[in-house]
């Protein structure tokens, strides 16, 4: 166990030994800018030290000669610049936590380190100093010029007036402008790192210091920014060689905005653990073959509007084509057959619904033709084509709301509700171009069980309420004493909703029993529901039992008038409920997206967050107009189409369970099920003989099934089992119970509290509520360490690192498993501006990818956070 604490031999290792070290109030990493000042010293020449480079996060290079500055670009850097680099800090001076106030005093220190020889005598020593102490000139100086020029004219203006002391006023407000212009976009409490390298024509050898200061010291004139400068890395070298001093100092300059380097330089205690740095630093490059790419090329920063929609559609781009070959599956028919008659039942009851709910002027006919058309042209075109669009509880209750207010204040529903529409098709659009789908991250497991809880239970009190709503209208006597037979309809449709829901769930399980062979038994698994329907559709016919059947109508137009009846003002006012049903829409769309992209399903082609919420809003604004149903991802029918294309291992030892491969991924199914769902609408004479309660049946099926991959429930059950029965979850090796409880007890409050306000005449505010969530979610990091979330939940990103916990247990854990080489640091593609020539390709950033929900640090300190996380779910 003494072994352990060690430092470790790979780089990797060494770096994680090196962050979890206690870091005092000297040693907290800062942000840090960068700047490279060049100087070229020949004989007769009085030169000075010229800012040519400078870093935030991207670099920003002087050009014509310093009269302005690049536009910022990743930095790419060669492969020897970055080994002469290494090179340099292994052979040369590392001073570590150096106490000095000026320049002046860290040119003695240096110096003082230089061993004195032939080649370096006291002459050449002081020659050194002098040039060490020289003016920087920094590329604002023209930029201050200008405003010396309005300084200037100021002053006289004030003069010829007598106002002096307004002429002084203005010259400090015009030099404070001056100053502050690239200040304000730098962090509070960021410190300078200044880069030092040049050539000398009296110099023999080289010079190298690498100097970390404590505390930070403000050297005045030294940077462009009056900042505080805590490293200082100086290089000097014989004349010749200025370019391959410059690309040293571009590389040094460079990774030392790196997030792993730079805490690495702060927390380091010799140069052997810088050395390692740079080490750990070169491990995540992939070298590119000379000529393949030009070095000179700038890589633009990834833009944000409207880069996640861009790179969406890049990346499922070249997937387009495979979509449709990998839907020629028999499986993918069976999920298209059980889809169609699952998609028929939401759709046709929430049709239903809404039609009592606003008269009949959107009912049943309408619902089947917005959900064909917005269903093919989502399937065909969006990121996800897994997610199946469909009607939701949330929706409806808005929809309720707004009929009731323009009955009361009489205004045509259809054009206020077109308005809205709009307006919430124009503002998701807008969330899309600003790259607002990657606020997803904020989503974690907590909120997603929350939401999809919540639309399990809305399926299955639907599908019980609408039985029961069915008792007032057919329940009868069997038989009357004094009357001829009458049937007793409701106990026959009772018969008929609760066989469905039984035959589906055994036909469903029928894969896993021990009669009949593989092939048989899958597919009856597969065509569960569809056969299910089909046999209690020929059942109810053989009874003859006149149950209620599903019933539509066509008699209406397509068009409709925004404006309309109502007065011009209600378009202007129709902008405060699209605000809600915005946050509603994107809030339901994303989360349902989330938990279809979930990484337990293994998905292979990707996502596309911005493009699935564009295609949305742009068929929710058709939608609106030619008043049809809103329709946004349906967490349950997504959750069932994807459960109905798991792909297994054929081959398996005997009585080895089949092993989960992954999803087939394709956009046959979706296209399938809602272009015959747009075909139902003319086969009306066929499904009249689908009995109601047969589609409650599958309503409730949808519910209770998707309820069995909720981890909440399996948490829930944990009250009342006793310890030694509990299953083996991984969170249970973990993570305290009472914790367990603790983290399940709120969630539960959460849920009982979103299904008050949507029953409740606040049903407005539903959107918020679950918004809410994610707040809710954020401050139970004050009530569990990150290590007990990570279990859990998924950890929420942070704008600061926080290693308290992060570091705490995670060292003990690294403690134990010390020599596994499993455990290195992981390197995400958007930790800003690092790059290099080796490592241009395949850094696509964070814009546009499927949010990723993690703490950076706390992978670095617990390299398995996502395998833990899988397991947990």
């Amino acid at each position: 166990m003494g072994l352990c604490l060690l430092p470790p031999g790979s780089p990797s290792q060494r770096v994680q030994f090196i962050l979890r070290t206690k870091e005092d109030e000297q040693h907290v990493p800062h942000r840090l800018f960068s700047e490279l000042d060049e100087i070229c010293v020949k004989e007769g020449q009085d030169a000075e030290w010229k800012e040519t480079a400078r870093w935030l996060k991207f670099e920003e290079d002087a050009e014509d000669g310093g009269e302005r500055w690049s536009k910022p670009y990743v930095g790419t850097l060669s492969l020897h610049s970055l080994s002469e680099l290494r090179s340099c800090i292994s052979n040369g001076m590392v001073l570590l936590d150096v106490c000095a106030n000026s320049i002046e005093e860290i040119a003695d220190m240096i110096l003082a380190q230089q061993e004195q020889s032939t080649e370096f005598d006291e002459h050449m020593r002081a020659q050194v100093r002098e040039v060490l102490l020289r003016k920087h000139h920094h590329q604002n100086y023209a930029f201050r010029a200008r405003f010396a020029l309005a300084n200037l004219a100021a002053e006289c203006a004030a003069e010829r007036c007598g106002l002096c002391f307004w002429g002084n006023c203005l010259k400090i407000a015009c030099c404070a402008q001056a100053e502050l212009h690239f200040m304000k976009k730098i962090p509070t409490g960021a410190e300078a790192s200044n880069v030092l390298v040049g050539e000398l024509d009296f110099l023999h050898q080289p010079i190298m210091a690498f100097v970390r200061l404590s505390p930070a010291v403000l050297l005045s004139g030294m940077t462009e920014v009056p900042i505080p400068t805590r490293f200082l890395f100086v290089l000097l070298g014989p004349e010749g060689k200025g370019h391959q001093y410059h690309e040293i100092g571009r590389s040094m300059a460079t990774i030392m905005t790196d997030e792993v380097f730079r805490d690495v330089a702060y927390k380091a205690k010799n140069g052997a653990d810088l050395v390692a740095g740079v080490n750990e630093f070169l491990d995540q490059v992939t070298v590119l073959p000379p000529g393949e790419w030009d070095p000179s090329i700038r890589i633009e920063p990834p833009k944000n509007v409207p880069g996640g929609l861009t790179l969406d559609v890049k990346r499922k781009a070249p997937w387009f084509w495979s979509d449709f070959r990998d839907g020629l599956s028999l499986q993918c028919l069976a999920s298209f057959l059980f889809l169609y008659c699952a998609c028929m039942s939401p759709v046709i009851t929430f049709g239903g619904l809404l039609g009592e709910a606003t008269n009949g002027h959107i009912s049943a006919m309408e619902s089947l033709l917005g959900a064909s058309m917005a269903g093919v042209v989502y399937s065909l075109f969006a990121g996800q084509p897994l997610t199946i669009l469909g009607s939701t509880g949330p929706v409806l209750a808005f929809e309720k709301i707004l009929y009731k207010f323009c009955k009361e204040y009489t205004l045509s529903y259809l054009s206020l509700r077109a308005c809205i529409g709009l307006w919430t098709a124009f503002l998701c659009i807008v969330l899309v171009a600003t790259d607002a789908s990657c606020l997803v991250c904020y989503v974690t497991r907590f909120t997603e069980e929350a939401f999809a809880s919540l639309i399990c239970i809305i399926f299955i009190y639907e599908a019980l309420e609408k039985l029961s709503h069915l008792r007032d209208e057919f329940q009868g006597p069997a038989c009357g004493r004094d009357g001829p037979y009458t049937p007793d309809v409701f106990f026959w449709c009772c018969i008929l909703f609760f066989a469905t829901f039984a035959l589906s769930s055994f036909l469903k399980k029928f894969k896993t029993s021990r009669y009949f062979p593989t092939r048989v038994r899958s597919t009856v698994s597969d065509f569960a529901v569809f056969l299910t329907i089909v046999i209690m559709v020929l059942l109810d016919f053989v009874v003859g039992i006149p149950s209620p059947k599903l019933h539509t109508r066509d008699d209406r137009g397509w068009f409709v008038n925004p404006i309309g009846p109502n007065p011009w003002w209600t378009v202007l006012a129709a902008l405060v409920p699209a605000l809600l049903c915005t946050i509603l829409i994107f809030m339901d769309q994303q989360i349902s997206a989330v938990i279809v992209n979930r990484k337990e399903h293994k998905l292979k082609k990707g996502c596309g967050y911005h493009l699935d919420l564009f295609m949305v809003a742009v068929m929710l604004g058709v939608c609106s107009v030619m008043g049809l149903p809103w329709f946004v991802a349906a967490t349950v029918l997504s959750i069932t189409h994807v459960n109905s294309l798991k792909v297994e291992s054929d081959c398996s030892a005997p009585g080895e369970q089949p092993k989960f491969l992954g999803i087939r991924e394709q956009r046959v199914t979706g296209l399938l099920i809602f272009a015959l769902m747009g075909c139902s609408v003319f086969f009306t004479s066929v499904l009249k003989f689908i009995p109601m309660p047969v589609l409650y049946g599958v309503f409730l099926y949808m519910g209770v099934s998707s309820l069995r991959g909720i981890q909440f429930f399996d948490r829930l059950k944990l009250f009342w089992m006793p310890a030694k029965h509990q299953p083996d979850f991984i969170y249970l090796r973990h993570v305290p119970l009472r914790k367990v409880h603790f983290f399940t007890a709120i969630q539960l409050i959460c849920l009982v509290l979103l299904w008050t306000i949507k029953v409740s005449r606040a049903a407005i505010i539903f959107p918020l509520m679950v918004l809410a969530l994610v707040f809710v979610r954020k401050a139970m990091d004050l009530c569990f360490s990150k290590r007990e979330l990570s279990f859990l939940d998924d950890l929420m990103p942070e704008r600061k690192k926080k290693l308290d916990d992060g570091r705490n247990e995670a060292g003990e854990e690294e403690e134990k498993g010390c020599g596994d080489p499993e455990r290195a640091p992981r390197r995400h593609a958007g930790s800003g501006g690092r790059a290099c020539q080796s490592l241009a390709l395949g850094r696509d950033g964070r814009s546009g990818n499927s949010p990723v929900r993690w703490d950076r640090a706390a992978d670095l300190l617990s390299p398995l956070a996502e395998l833990r996380e899988a397991a947990g779910r």
